[in-house]
């Protein structure tokens, strides 16, 4: 294993990424559920479940409230998750060295509720308000879904334990390549030039 890493005569080596991971927490009235921490490599999500409703759901950085989302939910996803269910509900596309979360609403009831990115650094709290019509759920890299409750709340930040992953060949030709191989990313027919 060494040698593969480090190169030897016969090998170059490997370009190893380290992918971002959020840690996100569940919190009851304030305090903090015991075992509900978890380590997410493409995103966290809150949305409305089966309920007839949109979600109302306050959302805080650092304790500060930056908006109010009333839609079918809100992402926040990594770098890497920013090419899944953040990309398929109009966010963007983020390569995985750049140190950010995508923050980007589900079928917002506002035209102009635009997805945004924040840096790695921001702590956000996204709480279920008391006067919210309905419960809402989360879940975790789309697993582990649970109920949350009015007053209820999930803390995500940058995790300290980034995920290391394998490049086939470097990191930033590896991405493009995946981008046009899983999504046909700018793929189209060549234009073709006049002819006289």
């Amino acid at each position: 294993m060494r040698s593969i890493i480090h190169g030897n005569i016969t090998t170059d080596g490997v370009y190893i990424t380290l992918r971002m991971r959020l840690r996100s927490e569940i919190f009851r009235k304030g305090k903090a559920v015991p075992g509900k921490v978890f380590d997410v490599l493409n995103e966290v999500v809150v949305d409305r479940g089966s309920n007839p409703y949109l979600c109302k759901i306050e959302c805080y950085e650092r304790n500060h409230l930056i908006t109010k989302v009333q839609a079918d939910g809100v992402i926040v996803a990594t770098p890497t998750g920013s090419t899944a269910y953040s990309t398929s509900a109009g966010g963007s596309m983020v390569h995985p060295n750049v140190p950010c979360m995508l923050f980007t609403p589900i079928c917002p009831h506002s035209l102009s509720f635009r997805p945004v990115i924040l840096p790695d650094s921001a702590q956000l709290e996204l709480k279920i308000p008391d006067d919210a019509r309905s419960n809402s759920w989360v879940s975790f890299d789309g697993k582990r879904r649970q109920q949350l409750s009015k007053g209820d709340s999930v803390r995500i930040s940058m995790s300290e334990h980034p995920l290391p992953t394998i490049n086939k060949c470097d990191q930033t030709g590896d991405w493009f390549r995946s981008l046009v191989r899983c999504l046909n990313w700018n793929e189209r027919m060549e234009q073709k030039g006049f002819t006289l």
